[in-house]
């Protein structure tokens, strides 16, 4: 078994600027995921009393019974539309950071 080592110097600039945009992709991953964290929490929750209060028996005059089904299935649609939402943005902000580290 062969063990081969590169034996070269690496300037401290090259280490600091790779330091640096390491943490400023993690905070961008960080800062991304508190944002879908807070619209999971709030989104549905918000959407479910609001469109049972005021679509499904305000507007539209359904019995409370039925005013519950519908509105639990707008706040598990909202569930699925934010996660999708993040997959989306994770996937895109993951081939960036990927395209920028290859180009290096």
């Amino acid at each position: 078994m062969w063990c081969f080592v590169d034996t070269k110097p690496v300037p401290a600039d090259q280490v600091q600027g790779d330091l640096i945009k390491n943490e400023g992709s993690l905070t961008s991953t960080l800062r991304t995921l508190l944002f879908f964290t807070a619209l999971m929490i709030t989104l549905p929750v918000g959407l479910y009393f609001s469109s049972k209060a005021y679509i499904f028996e305000g507007t539209l005059g359904m019995s409370d019974r039925d005013s519950y089904f519908y509105a639990a299935i707008v706040a598990v649609v909202t569930v699925h539309v934010v996660l999708a939402l993040f997959v989306y943005v994770a996937w895109n902000e993951g081939s960036r950071q990927w395209r920028e580290g290859k180009q290096d």
